[in-house]
C-alpha cells in the first residue's frame, strides 16, 4: 500500500515513463542503446584575434581542480586529469562498457558523482576566461584537455555517458565558454560535432528525465535548446528539431515544476540555484542569437523562482540554509566565488527575470552577470523581509540581524528529506542552528538516515522512527501533510509563524517560531507518541558548554525548558555536510522527554 500510495503521489504518468524506460533498457530495445559515433577530434576552439582579448589582469594558471567546491585535485604540467578516477577513494572505473551496462552504484568505486564532477567541464569556463584575458598558452591546454576527454570517453561508453543530465551540463558549460571566446557563431567542426554527439545521447531519454519531475528535465531541455540552435546556425538540419523539442520541454518543465510562489519541485536550495542558472544560460543564449522569447508564463515563473532564492540568501555571507538535497552541482562556477555563495546566481537571475539589482556595490556578486555579459539594472530590488512560501512549505522570518526558516510539509512533489518542521536560525551571516546536509547519495544506509532523515534536522523524532517510512534512497512513503498553519504575523515583539503535522503513527508536532530583535524562540507542543520524543538542535561548530538544560557558546546561549519532565538533556557529537562528499563534526543538543507537553527553546546573544 505504501508503494501504491507513493506511485499515485508521484503521478502515474511519471511512474509509467520511468518503468517503460527501464524495461526497454533491460531488454536492450531502447533507441539510445543503438547509438554509434566516432570520437570528435580537435582543435575545438581557435585563437582569438588580438583585438578581442581584454588584456585584463591575469588570474593565474589553473593548477588545481576543485571538486564540489571544496576538494582540490592538484595539477602538474599541461596534462589533463584522470577522467575515470574517484579522487576520494583512488578507485577507477573502466570506460569500455556501454553506458547502460554500468550500475547506478559501484561499491568498489564509490560515489559515481565523484567521477562525473570533473567531466561537468567547469574548468572550460576558467580556461576561456584566461584566454579572453590574453593568456594564449591556455588555448592549447583547453584543446588538449577536450581532445583527451573525447579520446578516453568514446561516444556512449563509460560512466561519463551514463546520465543525460551530465551530458547536458557539459553542453551548457561549453556554450558559455563559446560566448566568452565569441565562437558560437562560427564554431570549429570538432566543437559542433561534439555538441551533436551529446544531443544524440540526450534526446532519446528525455522522457525518463521528465518522469523525475526535477532538474534533470530542465537541464536536458536547456541543452537541447542551446545545442540545437547552435547546430542549426552551423547548418545542421537536425538542430532545428532538437531546438524545438528543447523549447517545448523547457516551457513544460517551468510551468510544471515552479509553484505559484516560486518554489521549485525539489525543495532544495542548491538544486533551486542549479535550476535558476540553467534558465539564465538558456535566456542569455536566446538573446544572443535573437530567437523568439519564451512565453509570458515562463518569465513570470522564472521571476518568482528568482525572488524565492533571493529571500533565502544571507546578504552578509552569501550563504543560505542547507535545506534539501545538495549534490554539489554548480553551474557558472569559475572559482572566483565560494560554492556556498549564492549571490552571483541571484544577481544574474534577478537582472534577467525581474529587471532588478539584488545586491549593489560589490563586484564580487557580479561574477555571473559579467561572465554572461548581462548589464546590472539600475533599479534596486527591495530587501527581503519575512515571507511565506506556502506552496512549497517555507517560512522566512527576519527581525533586525536575526533570521529563522521554518520548513513545513507541503508536498506536491517527492520530498527529498525528512525535514518536517525543521528550523534554521541565522544571525549576521552565521548559521547558528543548521541542517546536517546530504553528504553522499551512495552512502551506506546508516549515513543516509543520519543526514537526510529526521536525525539530520532540527526537529523532533518520535519513538525512534522516521517522520515518513523510507521506501528507497530517494523515496519516502506516506508523505506528511500540514495539519494547521498560522501564517506570518508581525507584532511589537517580533514576527511569528506556526505549523503542525500528525504522522502515520498518530504523533503530533506543533511548532511556533518567533524572531525578535534579541534572538529566536521556538515553542514545540507534542503529543500522541507512545514512549519518547527527542528534540535535536544541530549547533554551529565551536566550543559549547552545557549546564543543566542550557548550552553556551562563545557568543550565544541556548536554553530549553518544558512543561513536562525532561528525562535527558545532553550535548553529543554529530556530523554535518555543507559540501557534497564532505563530513565534519558538530555539537548536537538532544533533549528527551517521555510525556506530552510543551518545550520552549530560546537562543540569544550572551551579552543579553
Amino acid at each position: 500500500m505504501l508503494f501504491a500510495g507513493a506511485a499515485r503521489r508521484l503521478g502515474l504518468a511519471n511512474v509509467a515513463r520511468v518503468a517503460w524506460y527501464r524495461l526497454l533498457v533491460h531488454k536492450g530495445m531502447h533507441p539510445a542503446q543503438s547509438l554509434r559515433a566516432a570520437a570528435s577530434e580537435g582543435p575545438f576552439f581557435r585563437e582569438l584575434p588580438s583585438g578581442q582579448m581584454s588584456r585584463g589582469p591575469a588570474t593565474g594558471r589553473l593548477n588545481q581542480l576543485p571538486l564540489f567546491g571544496w576538494f582540490n585535485i592538484p595539477l602538474t604540467g599541461n596534462g589533463p586529469p584522470d577522467w575515470h578516477l574517484n579522487a576520494f577513494t583512488g578507485s577507477r572505473v573502466a570506460a569500455t562498457d556501454h553506458w547502460w551496462k554500468i550500475p547506478d552504484f559501484l561499491p568498489e568505486v564509490g560515489d559515481i558523482k565523484a567521477i562525473w564532477e570533473v567531466s561537468r567541464f567547469n574548468w572550460v569556463l576558467t580556461f576561456a576566461q584566461k584566454i579572453a584575458e590574453g593568456d594564449v598558452s591556455e588555448l592549447g591546454r583547453l584543446n588538449l584537455w577536450l581532445g583527451d576527454w573525447c579520446k578516453r570517453n568514446p561516444p556512449y561508453r563509460g560512466p561519463n555517458w551514463k546520465c543525460g543530465q551530465e551530458a547536458s551540463i557539459r553542453i551548457l558549460n561549453l556554450a558559455v565558454a563559446s560566448r566568452i571566446l565569441r565562437q558560437y557563431d562560427d564554431s570549429l567542426p570538432a566543437l559542433t560535432d561534439f555538441i551533436k554527439i551529446h544531443l544524440q545521447r540526450i534526446a532519446p531519454t528525455v522522457s525518463y528525465a521528465i518522469g523525475q519531475d526535477n532538474n534533470h528535465g530542465s537541464s536536458e531541455a536547456a541543452a537541447l535548446i542551446v545545442g540545437g540552435s547552435w547546430l542549426r546556425r552551423s547548418g545542421d538540419p537536425k538542430g532545428s528539431q532538437w531546438e524545438r523539442l528543447g523549447r517545448l520541454l523547457l516551457e513544460n518543465r517551468v510551468r510544471r515544476l515552479v509553484e505559484e510562489d516560486g518554489t521549485f519541485s525539489q525543495y532544495s536550495v542548491n538544486y533551486h540555484r542549479l535550476f535558476l542558472d540553467t534558465l539564465s544560460i538558456a535566456e542569455t543564449w536566446r538573446r544572443d542569437i535573437q530567437s523568439a522569447p519564451f512565453s509570458d508564463d515562463f518569465y513570470l515563473r522564472a521571476k518568482l523562482a528568482s525572488q524565492w532564492l533571493f529571500a533565502m540568501v544571507d546578504r552578509e555571507s552569501g550563504d543560505a540554509p542547507n535545506v534539501g538535497h545538495n549534490d554539489g552541482a554548480h553551474l557558472l562556477s569559475t572559482g572566483e566565488t565560494g560554492f556556498r555563495d549564492y549571490r552571483p546566481s541571484v544577481q544574474l537571475a534577478m537582472a534577467l527575470f525581474a529587471n532588478e539589482c539584488a545586491f549593489a556595490g560589490d563586484d564580487h556578486v557580479n561574477v555571473a552577470v559579467n561572465l554572461l555579459g548581462v548589464p546590472v539594472p539600475e533599479k534596486q530590488a527591495p530587501r527581503p523581509s519575512s515571507v511565506l512560501f506556502d506552496h512549497g512549505g517555507f517560512a522566512i522570518l527576519r527581525t533586525g540581524t536575526w533570521m529563522s526558516l521554518l520548513r513545513y510539509p507541503r508536498f506536491r512533489f517527492r520530498p527529498s528529506q525528512a525535514d518536517a518542521l525543521h528550523v534554521d536560525v541565522w544571525r549576521k551571516g552565521e548559521n547558528l542552528l543548521r541542517d546536517a546536509g546530504t553528504f553522499s547519495y551512495s552512502a551506506p544506509e546508516t549515513e543516509l538516515v543520519r543526514f537526510s532523515g529526521v536525525l539530520g534536522h532540527n526537529s523532533i523524532e518520535f519513538d525512534d522512527h522516521e517522520q515518513m517510512p523510507r521506501l528507497g534512497r530517494f523515496l519516502f512513503g506516506d508523505w506528511l501533510k500540514t495539519l494547521e498553519l498560522d501564517p506570518i504575523k508581525q507584532s511589537s515583539k517580533g514576527v511569528t509563524v506556526a505549523a503542525a503535522y500528525r504522522d502515520r503513527y498518530g504523533a503530533t508536532h506543533h511548532r511556533r517560531v518567533t524572531v525578535e530583535p534579541g534572538g529566536s524562540t521556538i515553542e514545540d507542543r507534542i503529543s500522541g507518541f507512545e514512549q519518547s520524543a527527542v528534540l535535536r538542535w544541530i549547533l554551529a561548530p565551536g566550543e559549547w558548554h552545557m549546564s543543566g538544560t542550557t548550552v553556551t557558546g562563545a557568543a550565544y546561549k541556548l536554553t530549553v525548558s518544558g512543561t513536562m519532565r525532561i528525562a535527558r538533556c545532553e550535548l553529543r557529537i554529530g556530523e554535518e555536510s555543507r559540501y557534497y562528499m564532505q563530513k565534519k563534526t558538530v555539537p548536537v543538543l538532544e533533549v528527551l522527554v517521555e510525556q506530552p507537553g510543551t518545550l520552549v527553546t530560546e537562543i540569544r546573544c550572551r551579552a543579553q
